[in-house]
């Protein structure tokens, strides 16, 4: 089978090779999936990069990349119902602690990280459906319902923030979204109440304005350690704060006592480690977003196998308007 490797930390176009390699066989309690696309996340390209934190050595002598993908069971191994072989999937966990992720023909992996699609949803969605809508589904309900809530999404042009913000607005809840300038537009017509630049000097005053002067229930956050203060000053008594990212502040100071004397809530949301019985439930209530038609997942470019190095240098350079997908199929 083709699939994209890649051996040594490094730019793209340097260590993304396409080659050729032993089809991998299901072992029990696995499937095989024939993957039509693979979705690419930051943290895919992070990992080859040698990015990730505490990461100093490559896990594995050779790493396809990848966690997110899409495509059809072809076989199955042991243990697993082979009324299975046909079903279309989307996968997630891909390549999280093992080597052979999604950019590549075929993968097997355990059944349960293959999820039966849902009727109507297409091969190009379920790619992205892994880390981005698992990530802004578990981030905006593990804290319970949010209707008659307000929510504040920060970052909602980026990925899973637009994503958040439609994922709160279909369970009830007000929703205030920064943004940049540039992207306001599309963010409102994700759904928002009030979409706010995220470069605002004052922003808490603007956020506390946008809610009638009311502090806010909820907080999605993607930019933790730039963002702790204000949120501490927005935040409502007894809030949750779930934060997904914090790329700009690594280390930041935690405004603890203003945090603690309103009894918040604090989530280092990490999508990949989701315990079984969360997991289960986050997927329920992806897909019921995704049948009531209420998710609207937007694909900025799909490139082909070959050109996987691109694929990766798009979401490097960020400023993207959907997600990147890789056609495994040449």
């Amino acid at each position: 089978m083709k699939a994209i490797t890649y051996r040594a930390f490094g730019p793209a176009d340097e260590v993304l090779h396409l080659e050729e390699m032993q089809p991998p066989r299901p072992g029990p309690g696995e499937v095989l999936v024939d993957v039509a696309l693979s979705g690419v996340n930051p943290s895919d390209v992070k990992a080859r990069a040698g990015a990730r934190v505490g990461v100093t050595e490559l896990p594995y002598p050779v790493i396809v990349p990848h966690s997110d993908g899409s495509g059809v069971i072809s076989a199955v191994g042991e243990r697993v119902d082979p009324g299975r072989i046909g079903q279309r999937v989307w996968l997630w966990n891909g390549q999280w602690r093992r080597a052979m992720g999604t950019c590549a023909e075929q993968i097997a992996l355990p059944a349960e990280q293959a999820v039966p699609l849902p009727e109507g949803v297409s091969l190009e969605t379920g790619a992205v459906l892994g880390i981005p809508g698992l990530t802004a589904t578990h981030v905006v309900f593990s804290g319970g319902p949010v209707e008659g809530q307000t929510v504040l999404v920060h970052g909602g042009a980026g990925t899973v923030g637009y994503l958040a913000v439609q994922l709160a607005k279909w369970g009830g809840a007000r929703v205030i979204a920064t943004a940049g300038r540039a992207a306001a537009e599309r963010v409102r017509a994700a759904g928002a109440d009030a979409v706010l630049d995220y470069a605002d000097p004052d922003l808490a005053a603007a956020i506390l304005n946008a809610n009638n002067g009311r502090p806010v229930e909820r907080i999605v956050e993607v930019e933790f350690g730039m963002n702790a203060a204000t949120n501490a000053a927005v935040i409502a008594e007894n809030g949750r704060i779930n934060a997904y990212g914090s790329a700009k502040a690594m280390s930041p100071e935690l405004p603890f006592y203003p945090l603690m004397f309103k009894a918040v809530t604090l989530e280092m949301a990490l999508i990949y480690l989701l315990p079984p019985a969360r997991r289960t439930k986050t997927i329920a209530q992806l897909h019921a977003a995704l049948v009531a038609g209420a998710l609207r997942i937007p694909v900025q470019k799909t490139y082909a196998l070959s050109a996987c190095a691109a694929a990766h240098e798009a979401v490097e350079r960020g400023g993207r308007d959907g997600a990147i997908l890789v056609e495994t199929k040449g």
